[in-house]
């Protein structure tokens, strides 16, 4: 059977292997299976009129119409019910659905991902519609960048660097200041031989920085080069035993705060465990390295992607086995450790603003974790977190209260801590601040009994967060004080933005403009490689902007918006729509209730009514 593919990223199109099939009439046709093709659970017959016809005299016909024009050209592909729906069946294929899909086969060639979503249609007569194609068109980018990245990092560990050099090449076209795809290049070229060439790129890079950006090279492009030179012998017999030994040894040093040793020990591990036989202790030594520099040493570049992958590659059956694949399918049976693996690549992807990608790797780690019930208790507080960023947050409370079942029938007491937090994050972004605080105060006695204090500033500003909203503002400034000096003591971008956002909106309740915009630009210094604290700062700072008449609020507004867009944040899009809107954008007014109407959160709703927009 000839495959068919229908292309919309790029100029859109329909193609058939060995014919020229008919072509869909008119861009609003196009615009109709592009915004079905993106909506999986489908969309009202009439809300989806109402977005693409808004001035025809009968827009449920026009619908019809164009769905009429679908089902002509697309033989075999449904468009059925009410919501409306897209149902795809072989040999039919869509570019943009395999690109945001949660993991599913068959998975996108990353080399096919190229131009943007309807490439050269333009809707301006369809405002609301216009508004949603800019956001999905930088959502599609950023997954297909990720997409490239990850399969550059996954080439790389499965020992074809010859492909890593090529698709890494790809990404950085589209996104020359790629930290971590330089790296990977340079990586990739040392591993082929090329020394020259990624002294040459290195070089390039560090030209590029400093000519366009104004700051030095980043050190972890410089590691990527220096880091290349071949592991010493450490002189110490490899075997399961001493594996273990050092397994055990980090773990000691990290839980009593020794980090560089902690890190030091369990990279020795790994470097006795790759000259064992042992591919599952590779993995896990892989793995349980990756997972200290994420948590314990903000470790989130190429070199823990690409440690994480290697776990992956381990964990794959032998070539001639029969249930050996690809390396680039990975591992999918069960075990504690390929779950770890694809759990801490999910939790990249989160942090990055990538929920698209981040899905589909949480997928496969709650597949892989089935049996391993403090396994899915990490697994599904991380799902939580990624839907409370996404603004679905009957999802994430579900996925959460899980996470906290397991985690107590676990006695995981830190784990009890973390998937609380969590869940009164969502309890505050809610307003439903009674279980916020509830919430958050169980969270914070765990932390204590764990002497976790590296954790405490996420609790601790969220919970002076929950004060705020109920209007005491001396318990509110007690705990965002506490939240900032300690993340501050840490050096914990992520936890710096979340308290200096808190304290902005401190000094915003108290009328104290000065003070807010202070604490604004002290948010934005550290620059947090967890996106969604970003964008709740810039979403203050707007705020703060706009009371204060600023020249400049136009650009935070879009800054928000472009990240918001780009990283699957839809709450934050609405907010920066609404922000718009304050400045006078009259289609922002007009999509702004037709975004909040997708979110489920009362505290929104009450936002936008404040402002007279819904």
């Amino acid at each position: 059977m000839a495959e068919s593919t229908i292309r919309l990223l790029g100029p859109p199109a329909i193609e058939s292997t060995g014919t020229s099939p008919p072509q869909p009439r008119g861009r609003k046709a196009w615009a109709v299976l592009a915004y079905l093709a993106l909506q999986p659970d489908g969309t009202g017959r009439t809300r989806l009129a109402t977005l693409l016809f808004p001035d025809a005299a009968d827009p449920l016909g026009a619908l019809r119409w164009n769905l009429s024009e679908l089902r002509r050209t697309l033989a075999g592909v449904t468009f059925d019910g009410d919501p409306l729906r897209l149902a795809l069946q072989p040999p039919w294929r869509c570019d943009a659905v395999e690109l945001v899909g949660s993991g599913a086969l068959p998975r996108p060639d990353p080399r096919s991902l190229n131009g943007q979503l309807l490439e050269g249609l333009s809707f301006v007569d369809c405002p609301v519609f216009d508004s949603w194609l800019a956001d999905q068109r930088y959502r599609l980018e950023n997954c297909a960048q990720s997409l490239l990245y990850e399969s550059s990092v996954s080439a790389l560990a499965s020992g074809d660097p010859r492909e890593a050099v090529e698709l890494a090449s790809r990404a950085l076209q589209r996104d020359p200041f790629h930290t971590d795809c330089n790296a990977v290049l340079v990586k990739a070229l040392v591993a082929i031989g090329e020394h020259r060439r990624a002294r040459e790129h290195m070089t390039k890079c560090a030209e590029l920085y400093r000519d366009e950006l104004g700051l030095p090279l980043p050190p972890e492009i410089r590691r990527a080069l220096s880091g290349a030179a071949p592991e010493a012998d450490p002189g110490i017999p490899a075997t399961v035993a001493t594996v273990r030994s050092y397994l055990d040894a980090g773990a000691a040093s990290l839980s009593a705060g020794a980090v560089d040793r902690g890190l030091d020990q369990l990279r020795l591990a790994v470097v006795l465990a790759q000259r064992t036989p042992d591919r599952h202790l590779l993995a896990e030594s892989l793995v349980t390295l990756a997972g200290a520099m994420i948590h314990q040493a903000g470790g989130r570049g190429a070199e823990v992607a690409d440690f994480l992958h290697r776990a992956l590659s381990a964990e794959t059956p032998p070539a001639g086995s029969a249930s050996a694949g690809s390396p680039s399918e990975m591992y999918d049976g069960g075990s504690p450790t390929s779950a770890a693996a694809y759990r801490e690549l999910g939790y990249l992807s989160v942090q990055r603003g990538v929920p698209d990608r981040a899905a589909g790797w949480l997928a496969r780690a709650g597949a892989a974790a089935v049996g391993f019930p403090e396994e899915q208790a990490r697994v599904l507080a991380i799902q939580g977190m990624l839907a409370s960023d996404t603004a679905r947050y009957g999802e994430a409370v579900q996925a959460l209260t899980a996470s906290i079942r397991l985690a107590r029938e676990a006695r995981n007491r830190r784990q009890l801590a973390f998937s609380s937090a969590l869940l009164g994050r969502v309890w505050l972004l809610r307003g439903e601040l009674d279980p916020a605080a509830e919430t958050l105060d169980h969270a914070l006695q765990w932390i204590l009994a764990e002497h976790w204090t590296a954790f405490e500033p996420f609790v601790a500003g969220v919970r002076g967060e929950t004060y705020l909203a109920a209007g005491d503002l001396e318990a509110a400034a007690e705990m965002i004080d506490r939240s900032w000096v300690m993340a501050d003591l840490a050096g914990d971008h992520c936890y710096m933005a979340l308290a200096a956002g808190a304290e902005a909106r401190l000094f915003l309740a108290h009328g104290d403009l000065a003070a807010a915009q202070h604490w604004v630009e002290r948010g934005m210094e550290p620059k947090p490689w967890y996106l969604w604290y970003s964008a709740r700062l810039l979403d203050v700072a707007a705020e703060v902007a706009i009371a204060a008449r600023s020249e400049r609020a136009g650009e935070v507004v879009e800054r928000l918006g472009a990240l918001a867009s780009r990283s699957g944040m839809r709450e934050f899009v609405v907010r920066a729509q609404s922000h718009r809107a304050v400045l006078g954008d009259d289609a922002a007014a007009q999509a702004v209730p037709w975004l909040a109407k997708e979110i489920d959160n009362p505290a929104l709703t009450a936002f936008l009514t404040a402002r007279g927009q819904l």
